[in-house]
């Protein structure tokens, strides 16, 4: 048996692994000739997955030297494709009509319209919003803006004004390769995403996660875990909506993921999208299998050659959590915590997407993420601990000084502001925090004044419990960025009755203001801008 497998990226390696281990030969394509999958695959063709005909060109090569009998991807927005070169080459698959009503969000939408399901209300722009235009008709403020074709959440936010509804079409129309823009109403409530097998006009649920989505008005996934705990009534409720919307799209014959929301003030649950794909985001192919302890991926490749997968296995009933790590902007040196993370009890896997010298940005999508982390365990309450506890101990650490992330410490932040602040402070202690000078009169312990830099602790710290994006406290976050640094928390001399020498000073609102600005990574670089400790990681 031989896969043609369009994507040999991180995503796509479960599925090379998984046709290995049927003993199928792989030939993959990807844009990427230095993609990671790579050397696993038996051929590999250097071909733009957007090149249709020249996909088809190695496809019916492979058919002709020795016969093809799967055609397939996972976790890419290329399932149109797939299901085109199927049915070009006589393999099974869903129809193209059915995939491309699947990647398509404007059409996606109109066939649930069509079908009375539960679906955001939306409209279509190919141009600019002109400036004197109003809402189009039905739909009122806030919006969502997604370009009609793309995935990973790019291009994506929420716009809860016309002149933000204006900017968000003009940011997503480029990122559309058919140059078309989804304006949707804004549903609220907890999202899920789900796997599943369609056959024999069956359907067969082979994963149900709750989303992390964070960081509005962008829509960023900071992690999903396995199994949802949402009430088992509301479970099949969104299940059943899943598979309406499946089959409202005509898919029939392969895989299916779906991203759902549960909104009880509007009756329900809603479709958010269908794909005719297995799903991304480390999900089919990492936390369902480390969860269940059965192999989703081979199951879709027996499918897509036309071969009937188990219809019944043994769950393990275990739990997974995936997580992300991510940074505030600037060039990256290194990271810490990452041998750590490796040997950390529960921890399957870590995916490390930046390496030193990679300019980072704060994520607005689901591409600018640093690394991801997945864990299993018996429980969910174990899963979430254990990825949770090692993301507290990852610090993204950056070149000091960099105009990019200094720009960012010196943002302001009003209510609202994006991005936004690591920790939302109550008044008394921002204005605190604010007013702080440079440096507080410090007792440092005699002959260790050259040796440390000294950090002014705040005590009013330790009793605020707010936690920032990775998880930590404010005190943990200090702790934290001065141990990478090399320094250390010093009382402040006055606060100790004591009266310094000139020499004794501790850094403090620089240090104190970034940190709640960007967290660890944030108070970290201050400490390497003012010539502390070492910057390996």
């Amino acid at each position: 048996m031989t896969v043609f497998i369009l994507g040999a990226g991180v995503m796509q390696m479960p599925a090379i692994a998984a046709a290995h281990e049927l003993g199928w030969r792989v030939v993959a394509a990807d844009g990427n000739p230095a993609a990671p999958g790579v050397a696993d695959c038996d051929a590999f063709h250097h071909v733009d997955l957007k090149d249709h005909s020249g996909l088809l060109e190695v496809a019916k090569g492979v058919q002709a030297r020795g016969g093809l009998d799967a055609v397939f991807t996972a976790g890419t927005d290329f399932s149109a494709v797939v299901a085109w070169l199927a049915h070009q080459l006589g393999l099974p698959g869903h129809s193209p009509e059915a995939a491309k009503a699947a990647s398509d969000k404007l059409v996606m939408r109109s066939r649930f319209a069509r079908a009375g399901l539960p679906s955001p209300r939306f409209a279509e722009f190919s141009a600019p919003m002109a400036p004197s235009a109003s809402l189009p008709e039905g739909l009122e403020l806030p919006l969502v803006v997604k370009p009609a074709d793309n995935m990973g959440a790019r291009g994506c936010r929420l716009a809860t004004s016309l002149p933000e509804l204006r900017q968000a079409i003009e940011v997503a129309l480029p990122l559309s390769r058919s140059g078309r823009v989804i304006v949707e109403e804004y549903i609220e409530g907890p999202e899920f995403s789900i796997d599943a097998l369609v056959y024999d006009g069956e359907f067969r649920i082979r994963g149900f996660a709750d989303r992390h989505i964070h960081f509005a008005p962008y829509f960023v996934e900071l992690g999903h875990t396995m199994p949802s705990t949402i009430a088992p009534a509301i479970r099949e409720e969104v299940l059943r909506v899943f598979v309406a919307g499946a089959r409202a799209l005509g898919l029939s014959h392969g895989a299916a993921k779906g991203d759902m929301k549960w909104c009880p003030s509007r009756g329900g649950p809603f479709i958010g999208e269908i794909a005719a794909r297995l799903s991304g985001g480390y999900m089919s192919g990492w936390t369902w299998p480390y969860a269940s302890g059965h192999d989703l991926t081979r199951d879709a490749l027996l499918l897509a050659a036309g071969l009937r997968p188990p219809a019944d296995f043994v769950d393990r009933g275990g739990s997974s959590a995936e997580r992300a790590f991510m940074s505030i902007p600037g060039r990256v040196v290194g990271i810490s915590g990452l041998r750590a993370a490796k040997i950390y009890p529960g921890i399957k896997e870590l995916f490390v997407r930046v390496r030193p010298g990679d300019e980072v940005v704060f994520p607005s999508n689901n591409v600018e993420k640093c690394g991801n982390l997945i864990s299993q365990a018996d429980s969910v309450e174990e899963a979430k601990a254990s990825a949770e506890a090692v993301i507290r101990g990852i610090v993204v650490r950056l070149e000091a000084p960099n105009p990019a992330t200094d720009a960012f410490l010196a943002g302001s932040l009003p209510t609202g502001a994006w991005p936004p602040p690591a920790f939302e402070l109550p008044p008394d202690l921002a204005s605190l925090i604010e007013n702080l000078p440079d440096y507080l009169p410090a007792f440092v312990q005699p002959g260790m004044e050259s040796q440390i830099l000294a950090v002014a602790s705040l005590s009013q710290a330790a009793s605020f419990h707010g936690r920032d994006w990775a998880g930590r406290s404010l005190a943990e976050s200090a702790e934290l960025a001065c141990s990478l640094a090399g320094a250390t928390l010093v009382i402040a001399a006055h606060a100790k009755g004591l009266a310094p020498s000139a020499t004794d000073r501790a850094l403090a609102g620089p240090f104190w203001k970034a940190l709640v600005r960007g967290g660890a990574s944030a108070g970290l670089y201050v400490l390497d801008a003012e010539g502390a400790g070492s910057r390996t990681a």
